[in-house]
């Protein structure tokens, strides 16, 4: 901090304030930090970490900018043209009517037109992270319990946990079936939680999966509706990467299996959705929840008065996304771009020896390096991720930061750095395994 004063007396904080479970202190974090020290930069610090922590989709930004250039009115206001007055002085938390309008029919056109959506059901916030925690905070008390498949997204720590007091029971999924999950583990971790006296109020599933880069089975997915239903709990879908698939009809919404079941016990159904990844826009803060339920629509645009999205922002992506030209072409190039993307690195990868779970979607793959570990444990994971982060300089995620049973995995990210970055990191992968090669 730039202004240094004296500590004289410890002033106490609020017990959430000071509460670990953040997550802060994960490796998943820990490894940004090393990034923000020395990052990559291809003239400036040629030698610096690479940053491949990070799930962002730079890969179709040129189209975004295209479009603005093509269309300035989106995004340029002056006092006094038309609609600026309306759009600074609009605070209401329903959201504008068009932008909600635009929000329902770009997530059926990335769903290929398989389900419906409504906008008097989309409630807005400040991106998919605020849309979980307020989904967390009215489906769930102080205590209660989320159940939630394993390797799931670090930052799930921090966004379901902190501030909620709920806890996460995991559903542990191994290799040995990809990872999916089965109705077997669905049980143990609902008896886990009974063991521990602790109320489940809910199971929450990323699909497709954050880190896993691969969708949900369509019988999964009803497998664990029949689950809820017959537990009489929630189920909330973060669909946040459903327009990151490599191809549509790879991926099942949950929202598509309720239209096939006539919509019955859908009341238990909350989808969270967001602009972040699909769009590559997160600094515009863009997140949805769409909720099967009338009390949960009510009761998250009171909360979400807390994560208001600035009217600017939407009124320029209600003209963006009402372009129905443009989101055409954009979802197409972006799949063919993503598809691309990631058959460079996997590969890249293959030809240093390394092998990865088969993923269709994301902006990620789940890299298997099991057999470099001296120890088949979480400590020699870590010192596998430590060797590569300060002496290859990358930055991926641990497998353990992702509460993965199974020693070896780490989640590598892909699309958000230049083809020329990558080529560089994967050349960074190659000489660590010739090097591991022959010291071994």
């Amino acid at each position: 901090m730039g202004l240094e004063i004296e500590q004289v007396a410890s002033v106490e904080l609020s017990i959430i304030a000071v509460s670990e479970t953040h997550g802060e202190d994960s490796p998943y974090f820990a490894g940004w930090k090393a990034y923000d020290k020395d990052p990559y930069d291809e003239f400036a610090n040629p030698s610096g970490v690479i940053q491949m922590g990070l799930a962002e989709n730079q890969v179709s930004f040129d189209l975004l900018e295209e479009y603005l250039e093509q269309h300035p009115e989106a995004s340029v206001w002056s006092n006094g043209a038309p609609g600026f007055r309306e759009n600074a002085l609009f605070q209401d938390y329903h959201g504008i009517k068009s932008f909600r309008e635009a929000m329902a029919s770009f997530m059926e056109q990335i769903r290929g037109g398989r389900a419906k959506f409504d906008p008097d059901r989309i409630v807005l916030t400040a991106g998919a992270t605020a849309a979980n925690e307020v989904l967390t905070f009215i489906l769930a008390n102080p205590g209660d319990a989320l159940l939630v498949p394993t390797p799931y997204y670090p930052g799930f720590d921090r966004d379901l946990r902190w501030r909620t007091g709920v806890k996460i029971v995991p559903i542990h999924c191994h290799s040995s079936n990809n990872f999916q999950i089965t109705p077997q583990a669905l049980e143990a971790a609902y008896k886990e939680a009974e063991v521990m006296n602790t109320k489940v109020r809910g199971v929450l599933i990323t699909n497709p999966s954050n880190p896993l880069g691969a969708t949900i089975q369509r019988s999964v997915l009803e497998d664990m509706l029949d689950f809820v239903t017959r537990k009489n709990i929630h189920l909330v879908s973060d669909e946040i990467y459903s327009g990151s698939v490599f191809s549509s009809s790879e991926f099942i919404s949950v929202a598509e299996i309720l239209q096939e079941r006539q919509y019955k016990n859908a009341e238990r159904v909350h989808i969270v959705y967001s602009l972040s990844k699909d769009l590559g826009l997160p600094g515009f803060r863009v997140g949805t929840i769409y909720s099967y339920n009338d009390k949960v629509v009510t009761k998250a645009r009171r909360m979400s008065s807390f994560t208001l999205i600035s009217s600017q922002t939407q009124h320029l992506l209600a003209t963006m996304l009402s372009d129905k030209k443009f989101t055409e072409n954009y979802i197409k190039a972006n799949r063919e771009r993503l598809k691309k993307r990631y058959q460079m690195i996997i590969d890249g990868l293959r030809s240093a020896g390394i092998e990865c779970l088969k993923g269709n979607a994301g902006l990620f793959c789940w890299m298997n390096l099991s057999p470099l570990l001296e120890k088949s444990t979480r400590e020699g994971e870590l010192e596998l991720w430590n060797a590569i982060v300060h002496e290859v300089k990358l930055n991926i995620s641990p497998g353990s930061s992702c509460h993965c049973s199974e020693p070896g995995w780490f989640r590598v990210c892909y699309a958000n750095m230049s083809e020329k970055t990558l080529e560089i990191a994967l050349e960074r992968i190659r000489n660590f395994m010739a090097q591991m090669q022959r010291t071994n």
